[in-house]
Protein backbone atom coordinates (compact mmCIF):
# COMPACT_ATOMS: atom_id res chain seq x y z
CA UNK A 1 0.00 0.00 0.00
CA UNK A 2 1.37 3.21 -1.06
CA UNK A 3 2.30 5.94 1.51
CA UNK A 4 -0.31 8.59 0.09
CA UNK A 5 -2.73 5.66 0.17
CA UNK A 6 -2.16 4.88 3.58
CA UNK A 7 -2.02 8.06 4.99
CA UNK A 8 -5.65 8.54 3.61
CA UNK A 9 -6.53 5.19 5.34
CA UNK A 10 -5.32 6.32 9.02
CA UNK A 11 -6.52 9.96 8.43
CA UNK A 12 -10.20 8.86 8.31
CA UNK A 13 -9.52 6.69 11.09
CA UNK A 14 -9.94 3.20 8.96
CA UNK A 15 -7.04 1.33 10.34
CA UNK A 16 -8.21 1.13 13.74
CA UNK A 17 -11.69 -0.99 12.80
CA UNK A 18 -11.06 -4.92 12.50
CA UNK A 19 -11.68 -6.71 8.80
CA UNK A 20 -15.45 -7.79 10.02
CA UNK A 21 -16.08 -4.33 11.82
CA UNK A 22 -15.23 -2.70 7.80
CA UNK A 23 -17.49 -5.08 6.25
CA UNK A 24 -20.12 -3.96 8.26
CA UNK A 25 -19.34 -0.38 8.09
CA UNK A 26 -18.82 -0.68 3.91
CA UNK A 27 -22.62 -2.92 3.82
CA UNK A 28 -24.00 -0.32 5.52
CA UNK A 29 -22.08 2.82 3.92
CA UNK A 30 -23.29 1.27 0.35
CA UNK A 31 -26.89 0.82 1.80
CA UNK A 32 -27.18 4.50 3.28
CA UNK A 33 -25.38 5.70 -0.68
CA UNK A 34 -28.15 3.28 -2.39
CA UNK A 35 -31.00 4.77 -0.69
CA UNK A 36 -30.00 8.58 -1.60
CA UNK A 37 -29.69 7.18 -5.14
CA UNK A 38 -32.96 5.21 -5.30
CA UNK A 39 -34.51 8.48 -3.42
CA UNK A 40 -33.47 10.78 -6.02
CA UNK A 41 -36.29 11.68 -8.58
CA UNK A 42 -33.92 10.27 -11.77
CA UNK A 43 -34.26 6.50 -10.31
CA UNK A 44 -38.35 7.22 -10.69
CA UNK A 45 -40.13 6.42 -13.92
CA UNK A 46 -42.58 9.16 -14.46
CA UNK A 47 -45.48 9.05 -11.94
CA UNK A 48 -43.59 7.22 -9.56
CA UNK A 49 -42.68 8.15 -6.22
CA UNK A 50 -40.92 6.26 -3.81
CA UNK A 51 -40.49 7.34 -0.01
CA UNK A 52 -37.39 7.30 1.90
CA UNK A 53 -38.16 4.31 3.57
CA UNK A 54 -38.84 2.69 0.42
CA UNK A 55 -35.76 3.18 -1.00
CA UNK A 56 -34.24 2.04 2.07
CA UNK A 57 -36.03 -0.67 2.06
CA UNK A 58 -34.87 -1.46 -1.75
CA UNK A 59 -31.03 -1.02 -1.18
CA UNK A 60 -31.04 -2.89 1.76
CA UNK A 61 -32.52 -5.66 0.07
CA UNK A 62 -30.12 -5.30 -2.91
CA UNK A 63 -26.71 -4.73 -1.17
CA UNK A 64 -28.00 -7.56 1.14
CA UNK A 65 -28.74 -9.42 -2.06
CA UNK A 66 -32.42 -10.67 -0.66
CA UNK A 67 -34.81 -9.54 -3.37
CA UNK A 68 -37.70 -8.78 -1.09
CA UNK A 69 -39.54 -5.44 -2.28
CA UNK A 70 -42.10 -3.37 -1.55
CA UNK A 71 -42.20 -1.15 -4.89
CA UNK A 72 -41.88 -3.20 -8.10
CA UNK A 73 -38.53 -2.89 -9.99
CA UNK A 74 -39.66 -3.16 -13.40
CA UNK A 75 -42.40 -0.77 -13.47
CA UNK A 76 -41.43 2.03 -10.28
CA UNK A 77 -37.70 2.39 -11.41
CA UNK A 78 -35.86 4.42 -14.11
CA UNK A 79 -33.11 2.77 -16.18
CA UNK A 80 -31.06 4.70 -14.39
CA UNK A 81 -32.89 3.35 -11.01
CA UNK A 82 -32.78 -0.41 -12.64
CA UNK A 83 -29.07 0.29 -13.02
CA UNK A 84 -28.33 1.07 -9.72
CA UNK A 85 -30.21 -1.71 -8.48
CA UNK A 86 -28.15 -3.94 -10.23
CA UNK A 87 -25.15 -1.96 -9.25
CA UNK A 88 -26.00 -2.50 -5.69
CA UNK A 89 -26.63 -6.30 -5.89
CA UNK A 90 -23.16 -6.49 -7.89
CA UNK A 91 -21.50 -5.22 -4.79
CA UNK A 92 -23.06 -6.51 -2.39
CA UNK A 93 -22.65 -10.34 -3.84
CA UNK A 94 -18.76 -9.97 -4.20
CA UNK A 95 -18.65 -7.52 -1.02
CA UNK A 96 -17.19 -3.87 -1.38
CA UNK A 97 -13.97 -4.70 -0.12
CA UNK A 98 -13.28 -7.52 -2.08
CA UNK A 99 -14.44 -5.54 -5.07
CA UNK A 100 -12.32 -2.20 -3.44
CA UNK A 101 -9.75 -4.51 -3.20
CA UNK A 102 -9.88 -5.81 -7.32
CA UNK A 103 -9.81 -1.75 -8.27
CA UNK A 104 -6.39 -1.09 -6.46
CA UNK A 105 -5.05 -4.25 -8.22
CA UNK A 106 -6.48 -2.81 -11.11
CA UNK A 107 -4.81 0.72 -10.44
CA UNK A 108 -1.64 -1.53 -9.55
CA UNK A 109 -1.29 -0.47 -6.02
CA UNK A 110 0.69 -2.65 -3.40
CA UNK A 111 -2.41 -4.02 -1.23
CA UNK A 112 -1.12 -3.74 1.92
CA UNK A 113 -1.38 -6.20 5.35
CA UNK A 114 -4.28 -5.02 6.08
CA UNK A 115 -6.28 -4.88 2.76
CA UNK A 116 -5.24 -8.27 2.60
CA UNK A 117 -7.04 -8.89 5.84
CA UNK A 118 -9.95 -7.53 4.75
CA UNK A 119 -9.79 -8.95 1.41
CA UNK A 120 -9.08 -12.22 3.14
CA UNK A 121 -12.20 -12.01 5.53
CA UNK A 122 -14.02 -10.85 2.59
CA UNK A 123 -13.43 -14.66 0.61
CA UNK A 124 -12.43 -16.68 3.36
CA UNK A 125 -8.80 -17.10 2.43
CA UNK A 126 -6.51 -18.97 4.06
CA UNK A 127 -3.30 -17.03 4.06
CA UNK A 128 -3.05 -13.47 3.75
CA UNK A 129 -0.30 -14.30 0.66
CA UNK A 130 -3.46 -15.88 -1.26
CA UNK A 131 -5.93 -12.90 -0.46
CA UNK A 132 -4.83 -10.12 -3.80
CA UNK A 133 -4.91 -13.38 -6.42
CA UNK A 134 -7.87 -14.85 -5.02
CA UNK A 135 -9.57 -11.55 -5.21
CA UNK A 136 -9.09 -10.84 -9.14
CA UNK A 137 -9.98 -14.55 -10.05
CA UNK A 138 -13.43 -14.29 -7.57
CA UNK A 139 -14.18 -11.17 -9.35
CA UNK A 140 -13.01 -12.02 -12.77
CA UNK A 141 -14.74 -15.25 -12.88
CA UNK A 142 -18.00 -14.16 -10.91
CA UNK A 143 -18.44 -11.61 -14.14
CA UNK A 144 -17.64 -14.18 -16.71
CA UNK A 145 -20.10 -16.46 -15.24
CA UNK A 146 -22.81 -13.74 -15.06
CA UNK A 147 -21.87 -12.59 -18.91
CA UNK A 148 -21.96 -15.98 -19.68
CA UNK A 149 -25.41 -16.49 -18.25
CA UNK A 150 -26.90 -13.62 -19.79
CA UNK A 151 -25.72 -15.05 -23.10
CA UNK A 152 -27.33 -18.14 -22.97
CA UNK A 153 -30.50 -16.52 -21.41
CA UNK A 154 -30.73 -13.88 -24.67
CA UNK A 155 -32.43 -15.88 -26.62
CA UNK A 156 -35.38 -16.44 -24.66
CA UNK A 157 -35.55 -12.53 -23.59
CA UNK A 158 -34.81 -11.28 -26.90
CA UNK A 159 -37.77 -13.58 -28.60
CA UNK A 160 -40.05 -12.10 -25.83
CA UNK A 161 -39.45 -8.57 -25.48
CA UNK A 162 -37.27 -7.51 -28.68
CA UNK A 163 -33.35 -7.62 -29.54
CA UNK A 164 -32.47 -4.58 -27.28
CA UNK A 165 -34.79 -5.02 -24.63
CA UNK A 166 -34.21 -9.05 -24.34
CA UNK A 167 -30.55 -8.27 -23.66
CA UNK A 168 -31.11 -5.84 -20.97
CA UNK A 169 -33.71 -8.32 -19.39
CA UNK A 170 -30.84 -11.21 -19.87
CA UNK A 171 -28.11 -9.41 -18.07
CA UNK A 172 -30.39 -8.03 -15.45
CA UNK A 173 -31.79 -11.65 -14.78
CA UNK A 174 -28.06 -13.07 -14.92
CA UNK A 175 -26.11 -10.92 -12.19
CA UNK A 176 -29.49 -11.10 -10.28
CA UNK A 177 -29.26 -14.70 -9.97
CA UNK A 178 -25.40 -15.69 -9.59
CA UNK A 179 -25.73 -12.63 -6.93
CA UNK A 180 -28.53 -14.94 -5.80
CA UNK A 181 -30.80 -11.59 -5.43
CA UNK A 182 -34.05 -12.82 -6.91
CA UNK A 183 -34.97 -9.55 -8.14
CA UNK A 184 -36.69 -9.48 -11.87
CA UNK A 185 -37.99 -6.94 -13.99
CA UNK A 186 -41.66 -8.49 -14.17
CA UNK A 187 -44.22 -7.73 -12.09
CA UNK A 188 -45.19 -10.95 -11.06
CA UNK A 189 -41.50 -12.26 -11.34
CA UNK A 190 -41.20 -15.60 -12.85
CA UNK A 191 -44.71 -16.96 -12.57
CA UNK A 192 -45.50 -17.15 -15.93
CA UNK A 193 -42.72 -18.76 -17.33
CA UNK A 194 -43.48 -22.07 -15.35
CA UNK A 195 -42.71 -24.28 -18.09
CA UNK A 196 -39.74 -22.54 -19.38
CA UNK A 197 -37.22 -24.37 -20.18
CA UNK A 198 -34.60 -22.01 -20.59
CA UNK A 199 -35.14 -20.15 -17.50
CA UNK A 200 -35.65 -23.52 -15.81
CA UNK A 201 -32.34 -24.32 -16.80
CA UNK A 202 -30.32 -21.68 -16.63
CA UNK A 203 -31.51 -19.75 -13.78
CA UNK A 204 -31.01 -22.49 -11.58
CA UNK A 205 -27.48 -23.26 -12.62
CA UNK A 206 -26.32 -19.23 -11.92
CA UNK A 207 -27.86 -19.82 -8.37
CA UNK A 208 -25.94 -22.68 -8.09
CA UNK A 209 -22.80 -21.45 -9.42
CA UNK A 210 -23.12 -18.10 -7.20
CA UNK A 211 -24.57 -20.21 -4.24
CA UNK A 212 -21.20 -22.59 -4.32
CA UNK A 213 -18.81 -20.60 -2.78
CA UNK A 214 -15.93 -19.06 -4.19
CA UNK A 215 -12.85 -21.49 -2.60
CA UNK A 216 -14.81 -24.07 -3.36
CA UNK A 217 -14.82 -23.03 -6.88
CA UNK A 218 -10.99 -22.47 -7.44
CA UNK A 219 -10.06 -25.90 -5.52
CA UNK A 220 -12.07 -27.73 -8.04
CA UNK A 221 -10.99 -25.91 -11.28
CA UNK A 222 -7.18 -26.67 -9.78
CA UNK A 223 -8.31 -30.50 -8.81
CA UNK A 224 -9.30 -30.56 -12.42
CA UNK A 225 -5.98 -28.68 -13.98
CA UNK A 226 -3.76 -31.25 -11.70
CA UNK A 227 -5.36 -34.11 -9.43
CA UNK A 228 -2.36 -33.61 -7.21
CA UNK A 229 -3.98 -30.74 -6.01
CA UNK A 230 -6.25 -31.90 -3.60
CA UNK A 231 -9.84 -31.14 -2.76
CA UNK A 232 -9.74 -29.67 0.65
CA UNK A 233 -12.06 -30.72 3.49
CA UNK A 234 -14.23 -27.59 3.14
CA UNK A 235 -14.90 -27.97 -0.64
CA UNK A 236 -15.82 -31.86 -0.15
CA UNK A 237 -17.84 -30.50 2.83
CA UNK A 238 -19.52 -28.37 0.52
CA UNK A 239 -20.21 -30.39 -2.24
CA UNK A 240 -21.59 -33.19 -0.25
CA UNK A 241 -24.65 -30.71 1.06
CA UNK A 242 -24.64 -29.11 -2.45
CA UNK A 243 -25.19 -32.60 -4.06
CA UNK A 244 -27.73 -33.86 -1.54
CA UNK A 245 -29.94 -30.85 -0.98
CA UNK A 246 -29.83 -30.67 -5.10
CA UNK A 247 -30.97 -34.53 -5.03
CA UNK A 248 -33.50 -34.18 -2.37
CA UNK A 249 -34.92 -30.86 -2.24
CA UNK A 250 -37.21 -30.75 -5.55
CA UNK A 251 -38.26 -34.77 -4.60
CA UNK A 252 -39.83 -33.52 -1.47
CA UNK A 253 -41.25 -30.39 -2.78
CA UNK A 254 -42.55 -31.99 -5.27
CA UNK A 255 -44.04 -34.81 -3.22
CA UNK A 256 -45.16 -31.52 -0.82
CA UNK A 257 -47.32 -30.03 -3.46
CA UNK A 258 -47.85 -32.25 -6.16
CA UNK A 259 -51.42 -32.36 -5.54
CA UNK A 260 -51.79 -29.23 -4.78
CA UNK A 261 -54.13 -27.58 -7.71
CA UNK A 262 -53.06 -24.01 -7.04
CA UNK A 263 -49.85 -25.06 -7.18
CA UNK A 264 -48.31 -28.10 -8.92
CA UNK A 265 -51.71 -29.88 -8.86
CA UNK A 266 -52.51 -28.00 -12.31
CA UNK A 267 -49.57 -28.68 -14.34
CA UNK A 268 -48.95 -30.69 -16.93
CA UNK A 269 -46.23 -33.59 -15.84
CA UNK A 270 -43.28 -31.64 -17.45
CA UNK A 271 -44.38 -28.54 -16.48
CA UNK A 272 -44.43 -30.07 -12.94
CA UNK A 273 -41.32 -31.48 -13.11
CA UNK A 274 -39.54 -28.10 -13.96
CA UNK A 275 -41.88 -26.39 -11.49
CA UNK A 276 -40.48 -28.78 -8.79
CA UNK A 277 -36.66 -28.77 -10.08
CA UNK A 278 -37.44 -24.89 -9.77
CA UNK A 279 -38.79 -24.27 -6.55
CA UNK A 280 -36.17 -26.98 -4.70
CA UNK A 281 -33.04 -24.57 -6.01
CA UNK A 282 -34.63 -21.25 -5.19
CA UNK A 283 -35.37 -21.23 -1.80
CA UNK A 284 -31.77 -21.54 -1.04
CA UNK A 285 -31.31 -18.13 -0.68
CA UNK A 286 -32.15 -17.35 -4.42
CA UNK A 287 -35.49 -15.40 -4.58
CA UNK A 288 -36.98 -16.31 -7.99
CA UNK A 289 -40.18 -18.09 -8.01
CA UNK A 290 -42.41 -19.78 -10.57
CA UNK A 291 -45.24 -20.71 -8.48
CA UNK A 292 -47.17 -18.52 -6.13
CA UNK A 293 -45.64 -19.16 -2.44
CA UNK A 294 -48.94 -17.90 -1.42
CA UNK A 295 -51.10 -20.77 -2.45
CA UNK A 296 -48.40 -23.54 -1.38
CA UNK A 297 -49.37 -26.36 1.37
CA UNK A 298 -48.49 -25.40 4.84
CA UNK A 299 -45.96 -28.89 4.09
CA UNK A 300 -44.41 -27.13 1.64
CA UNK A 301 -43.86 -23.57 2.96
CA UNK A 302 -42.42 -25.45 5.93
CA UNK A 303 -39.87 -26.77 4.08
CA UNK A 304 -38.57 -24.13 1.58
CA UNK A 305 -38.31 -22.07 4.92
CA UNK A 306 -35.93 -24.93 6.49
CA UNK A 307 -33.80 -24.93 3.29
CA UNK A 308 -33.71 -20.89 3.13
CA UNK A 309 -32.25 -21.47 6.70
CA UNK A 310 -29.79 -23.80 5.50
CA UNK A 311 -28.73 -21.51 2.59
CA UNK A 312 -25.95 -21.66 0.47
CA UNK A 313 -22.03 -22.40 0.83
CA UNK A 314 -19.96 -20.33 2.80
CA UNK A 315 -17.86 -17.74 1.00
CA UNK A 316 -20.32 -17.40 -1.82
CA UNK A 317 -23.00 -15.00 -2.62
CA UNK A 318 -25.47 -16.87 -0.62
CA UNK A 319 -27.19 -16.29 2.76
CA UNK A 320 -29.04 -18.57 5.33
CA UNK A 321 -26.89 -20.08 8.10
CA UNK A 322 -24.68 -22.24 5.49
CA UNK A 323 -24.71 -25.44 4.14
CA UNK A 324 -21.13 -26.00 6.17
CA UNK A 325 -22.33 -24.67 9.20
CA UNK A 326 -25.31 -26.88 9.08
CA UNK A 327 -23.14 -29.99 8.10
CA UNK A 328 -20.64 -29.26 11.15
CA UNK A 329 -23.42 -29.30 13.61
CA UNK A 330 -25.35 -32.58 12.20
CA UNK A 331 -22.11 -34.55 12.08
CA UNK A 332 -20.75 -33.12 15.74
CA UNK A 333 -24.47 -34.19 17.23
CA UNK A 334 -24.17 -37.24 15.56
CA UNK A 335 -20.87 -37.92 17.24
CA UNK A 336 -22.32 -37.13 20.50
CA UNK A 337 -25.16 -39.90 20.09
CA UNK A 338 -22.66 -42.44 19.31
CA UNK A 339 -20.59 -41.98 22.20
CA UNK A 340 -17.46 -40.46 20.36
CA UNK A 341 -15.03 -38.11 21.87
CA UNK A 342 -13.89 -37.03 18.23
CA UNK A 343 -16.42 -35.74 15.44
CA UNK A 344 -14.57 -36.74 11.87
CA UNK A 345 -14.98 -35.94 8.20
CA UNK A 346 -13.28 -37.10 5.55
CA UNK A 347 -10.76 -38.76 7.39
CA UNK A 348 -9.79 -35.55 9.35
CA UNK A 349 -10.64 -34.60 12.63
CA UNK A 350 -12.96 -31.22 13.41
CA UNK A 351 -11.37 -28.70 15.83
CA UNK A 352 -12.77 -27.62 18.74
CA UNK A 353 -12.67 -24.33 17.63
CA UNK A 354 -14.51 -25.07 14.49
CA UNK A 355 -17.60 -26.45 16.35
CA UNK A 356 -17.94 -23.71 18.33
CA UNK A 357 -18.30 -21.32 15.42
CA UNK A 358 -20.42 -23.32 13.96
CA UNK A 359 -23.06 -23.81 17.01
CA UNK A 360 -22.36 -20.03 17.96
CA UNK A 361 -23.74 -19.23 14.52
CA UNK A 362 -27.08 -21.61 14.53
CA UNK A 363 -27.62 -20.50 18.10
CA UNK A 364 -27.16 -17.01 17.19
CA UNK A 365 -29.33 -16.76 14.33
CA UNK A 366 -31.96 -18.66 15.87
CA UNK A 367 -32.20 -15.80 18.31
CA UNK A 368 -32.10 -12.97 16.22
CA UNK A 369 -34.95 -14.56 13.79
CA UNK A 370 -37.14 -15.24 16.88
CA UNK A 371 -36.67 -11.65 17.89
CA UNK A 372 -37.52 -10.72 14.63
CA UNK A 373 -40.27 -12.88 14.29
CA UNK A 374 -41.49 -11.43 17.70
CA UNK A 375 -41.15 -7.58 16.73
CA UNK A 376 -43.31 -8.36 13.43
CA UNK A 377 -46.01 -9.62 15.39
CA UNK A 378 -46.12 -7.43 18.11
CA UNK A 379 -46.57 -4.64 15.36
CA UNK A 380 -48.78 -6.18 13.66
CA UNK A 381 -51.62 -4.16 12.61
CA UNK A 382 -55.02 -5.47 13.53
CA UNK A 383 -58.15 -5.49 11.96
CA UNK A 384 -58.26 -5.49 7.61
CA UNK A 385 -54.73 -4.93 7.29
CA UNK A 386 -53.19 -7.80 9.98
CA UNK A 387 -51.02 -10.46 8.34
CA UNK A 388 -51.49 -13.77 9.15
CA UNK A 389 -48.65 -15.96 11.42
CA UNK A 390 -47.38 -17.73 8.65
CA UNK A 391 -46.81 -14.84 6.19
CA UNK A 392 -44.97 -13.04 8.79
CA UNK A 393 -42.74 -15.85 9.93
CA UNK A 394 -41.82 -16.63 6.63
CA UNK A 395 -41.43 -13.22 5.78
CA UNK A 396 -38.89 -12.79 8.59
CA UNK A 397 -36.96 -16.15 7.44
CA UNK A 398 -36.69 -14.97 3.85
CA UNK A 399 -35.34 -11.62 4.98
CA UNK A 400 -32.60 -13.09 7.44
CA UNK A 401 -31.71 -15.87 5.08
CA UNK A 402 -31.48 -13.32 2.23
CA UNK A 403 -33.72 -15.10 0.04
CA UNK A 404 -36.15 -12.58 -0.93
CA UNK A 405 -39.31 -14.89 -1.48
CA UNK A 406 -43.06 -14.32 -0.20
CA UNK A 407 -46.23 -15.10 0.48
CA UNK A 408 -46.96 -11.45 -1.38
CA UNK A 409 -47.11 -10.00 2.09
CA UNK A 410 -44.10 -7.71 1.77
CA UNK A 411 -46.22 -4.50 0.06
CA UNK A 412 -48.47 -5.14 2.98
CA UNK A 413 -45.76 -4.66 5.86
CA UNK A 414 -47.04 -1.29 7.56
CA UNK A 415 -43.43 1.29 8.09
CA UNK A 416 -42.32 -0.37 11.56
CA UNK A 417 -42.54 -3.75 10.57
CA UNK A 418 -40.36 -2.62 7.15
CA UNK A 419 -37.78 -1.51 9.73
CA UNK A 420 -37.79 -4.82 11.20
CA UNK A 421 -37.24 -6.46 7.96
CA UNK A 422 -34.52 -3.93 6.26
CA UNK A 423 -32.88 -5.24 10.45
CA UNK A 424 -32.78 -8.78 9.75
CA UNK A 425 -31.74 -8.59 6.15
CA UNK A 426 -28.62 -6.57 7.26
CA UNK A 427 -28.05 -8.92 10.26
CA UNK A 428 -28.35 -12.17 7.58
CA UNK A 429 -26.27 -10.65 5.40
CA UNK A 430 -23.41 -9.37 7.93
CA UNK A 431 -23.99 -12.84 9.35
CA UNK A 432 -24.72 -13.56 13.47
CA UNK A 433 -20.52 -14.93 14.16
CA UNK A 434 -19.19 -11.93 12.28
CA UNK A 435 -21.15 -8.84 13.96
CA UNK A 436 -20.56 -10.35 17.05
CA UNK A 437 -17.01 -9.94 16.52
CA UNK A 438 -17.29 -7.08 15.11
CA UNK A 439 -18.83 -5.38 17.95
CA UNK A 440 -17.34 -7.28 20.73
CA UNK A 441 -14.98 -5.63 23.15
CA UNK A 442 -11.68 -6.87 23.26
CA UNK A 443 -10.77 -8.76 26.74
CA UNK A 444 -7.87 -9.01 28.01
CA UNK A 445 -6.74 -13.03 28.76
CA UNK A 446 -8.05 -13.99 32.18
CA UNK A 447 -5.60 -13.94 35.24
CA UNK A 448 -6.86 -17.17 36.36
CA UNK A 449 -8.00 -20.06 34.59
CA UNK A 450 -10.60 -22.35 36.19
CA UNK A 451 -11.34 -25.48 36.61
CA UNK A 452 -13.58 -27.63 34.13
CA UNK A 453 -16.68 -28.98 35.34
CA UNK A 454 -18.92 -31.73 34.84
CA UNK A 455 -21.67 -31.06 36.68
CA UNK A 456 -24.22 -29.10 34.35
CA UNK A 457 -26.70 -31.38 33.11
CA UNK A 458 -27.64 -31.31 29.35
CA UNK A 459 -31.04 -32.39 27.46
Amino acid sequence: MNSAFSLRFRRFGLSRFSPAQLIALTFGAAILGGTLLLWLPLSHEPGQTVSLLQALFMATSAVCVTGLGVVDVGTTFSPFGEAVMLLLVQFGGLGLITVGTMTALLLRRRVGVRSRLNAAQQVNASRLGEAPALVRTVVLSALAIELAGALLLAPDFIAREGLQRGLYYALFHSVSAFNNAGFSLYPTGLTGLVGNLAINIFIPLLIILGGMGFLVQVNVLAWLRDRRNQLSTNTRISLTMTFFLLLTAPVLFGLMEWNNPATLGGLPLRDKLLAAWFQGVTPRTAGFNTLDYAQMTFAGLFYSMLLMLIGGNSGSTAGGIKTNTVFVMVVSAWSLIRGRKDAVVFDRRLGTDIILRAMSVGLLSLVMLALGILLLLLLNSHGEGELSFIQLVFEAVSAFATVGLSMNATALLNPAQELVIIALMFLGRIGPLTLAVAFAQRELPPPVRYPQTSEVLIG
